[in-house]
């Protein structure tokens, strides 16, 4: 993997060097339409990068590699695992899906926002390894909308879009390991909400620890 594994969503502005990145986790059932969400998210906030997973899945039309996903054979996937080049991965629906760890991290240590999209397996894996991740599970506006969604795309098989819906219904029921929640019914409003999740998580005490030391040392000098 190189540096191309971060796709850095246009117009990144440069940050306070003494705060550490977030690491934002998207997830939630296939058919919510967390891709295109994202897409509307980034173009809201300029200073997201989005990481690159990597799967073992065939691209979708109008998919490119190295921006939706870095396709991987399964053999590919396994020596990335054997070096310890994965932070998480899952088997969803018979593919694996997985997101490059080294890059992750440098960006989150350089102080930028990093956002992953990546299955509810694979968010609840990586709050374990960073408990300050901010986990968001994006649901359907209803059941119904999730089966057409699905059933509109048009490019899996009968069999693939029953397993998909079944494996919805079961992911649902680990929304409670999750921070947030948001309905994705309006696509423009959903993204609006995460972003102001993100705004309020830069706000948190634990978080600006370094500026309370600051103002409290000034004080002091005054």
């Amino acid at each position: 993997m190189t540096a191309e594994t971060i796709s850095r969503c246009s117009g990144c502005r440069s940050r306070d060097e003494k705060h550490k990145g977030l690491l934002i986790v998207v997830s939630g059932p296939s058919g919510t339409g967390k891709s295109s969400l994202i897409k509307t998210l980034c173009e809201i906030n300029e200073d997201l990068y989005l990481s690159v997973s990597v799967t073992t899945r065939s691209p979708r039309k109008n998919e490119t590699e190295g921006v939706s996903y870095f396709f991987r054979t399964k053999s590919e996937f396994d020596h990335m695992l054997e070096k310890g080049e994965i932070l998480e991965w899952d088997l969803y629906c018979g593919n694996y899906y997985g997101t490059p760890a080294a890059y992750v991290e440098e960006m989150v240590c350089s102080n930028k926002d990093v956002l992953l999209e990546i299955t509810v397996k694979g968010a609840e894996s990586v709050k374990k390894r960073y408990p300050d991740s901010v986990l968001v599970f994006i649901l359907p506006p209803s059941m119904k909308a999730l089966e057409n969604r699905i059933r509109g795309r048009g490019t899996e098989s009968p069999e693939v879009i029953a397993g998909r819906i079944g494996k919805s219904r079961d992911e649902m029921s680990r929304i409670t390991d999750f921070d947030y929640v948001v309905i994705n019914d309006d696509l423009k409003e959903a993204a609006e909400k995460i972003n102001y999740i993100i705004s309020a998580e830069k706000l948190r005490v634990a978080r600006n620890n370094g500026i309370i030391e600051k103002i409290q040392m000034e004080d002091k000098k005054v």
